[in-house]
């Protein structure tokens, strides 16, 4: 299989991550005989700097010309402390998902036994937890009439959304739990808001073309003490732009660390793939990130872009044999956690691409 591959490093640990996940995927095509190609593009902070955009057309037009994109993260502390500033890059990553259609951003949260310590949550809490996030990404507050007012003393953001956009989410949602547990929980907040109201009427009717498949509402105040409390009861999670967009970074205490957590961004066209995590300014050239996130995303991109179930399943326990062989980074590592056992970024990367490239030379020689 030939395929082509934009990597989209980003800022900060975007950059560290990326090479570790491009790493495994050259590793599965040397192994698997495909032939990836990849080509880097700008977007955010360093696109900013070096065009005046933090979505470039050449970065566009590449990114409608392939057939996955690996994303990093976007982001700078220069943007944070200054919210005055009229071009940011996340905006580029708000053109980018709309641009290119990518309206459903799956993130799957699993916990990997060996981190059950990792979690601040207690073990038997954990244990089991399997969830499947639906997030909307092209409505809500984020593509809202936004301004100011009053002589700028009045700020709004206006939480919006449109049938399509939620019915179409919602087929994903439903079409996902038939092959789960035949489960979807629909997190809005319809005793409030308006949009959310609608939220919840279109999922009942669509919910009536899979009378196979259970389906609750929550509100997002529920839903967010349910996710701590008793992760275990959901499975696939229906929500809009922000209430995931929290929701899921909440979950990722499930997990251990956000730098266990990968999503895919999905449409009708291309697929885009990254680490929920952002771009972590503060580790920044440390070479401590975890880059177990970026890898977990490089499998979701083989199995829902490219179909290769086998290829991405090898990734995935690759991870899970590394982390049984004790191997951590910082963030995962806890007291127990050998010395030698706690690795860097570009050590971690390695480390997985070993293991699937020793996989596959059992699987031959059997």
């Amino acid at each position: 299989m030939k395929k082509k591959i934009i990597i989209l490093p980003g800022d900060g640990i975007g950059k560290e991550v990326t090479a570790c996940g491009k790493k495994v995927l050259e590793q599965v095509a040397e192994c698997f005989g495909h032939e990836f190609v990849f080509d880097y593009a700008l977007i955010g902070h360093e696109a900013i700097e070096a065009t005046g955009d933090p979505l470039p057309e050449e970065t566009l037009t590449k990114l409608k010309n392939c057939d996955a994109i690996l994303f990093g993260a976007v982001g700078h502390p220069k943007y944070d402390n200054d919210p005055t500033l009229p071009v940011r890059p996340e905006q580029g990553l708000l053109k980018m998902r709309k641009e290119l259609g990518l309206y459903a951003n799956l993130r799957p949260i699993k916990l990997f036994d060996e981190l059950l310590g990792a979690s601040s949550i207690k073990p038997e809490i954990l244990k089991g937890a399997d969830i499947l996030f639906f997030r909307e990404l092209t409505g809500d507050v984020y593509f809202g009439e936004r301004g100011r007012k009053n002589n700028n003393q009045t700020a709004f953001d206006t939480m919006i959304y449109s049938t399509y956009e939620v019915e179409r989410i919602a087929h994903k949602a439903f079409k996902a739990a038939r092959t789960r547990k035949n489960k979807v929980t629909s997190v809005d907040k319809a005793n409030v808001l308006e949009s959310s109201r609608l939220w919840r009427s279109v999922v009942q009717e669509v919910a009536k073309q899979y009378p196979d498949v259970t389906v609750e509402h929550m509100f997002v105040d529920s839903a967010a003490m349910k996710l701590i409390h008793n992760p275990r009861s959901f499975d696939v999670v229906l929500t809009g732009n922000l209430f995931g967009d929290i929701l899921t970074d909440e979950a990722s205490q499930i997990a251990g660390s956000m730098g266990m957590l990968a999503s895919a961004s999905v449409g009708d066209t291309v697929g885009l793939y990254e680490p929920i995590h952002g771009s972590a300014h503060d580790i920044t050239g440390k070479g401590i990130a975890n880059p177990l996130a970026s890898i977990l995303s490089a499998a979701l991109l083989l199995d829902i872009s490219f179909g290769l179930q086998e290829e991405s399943d090898t990734v995935i326990k690759a991870v899970e044999k590394t982390l049984k062989e004790g191997y951590r980074t910082k963030d995962i590592a806890d007291a127990s956690t050998a010395h030698e056992k706690i690795l860097g970024t570009e050590v971690m990367g390695n480390v997985i691409a070993n293991q699937i490239r020793m996989a596959i030379s059992v699987t031959s020689d059997k």
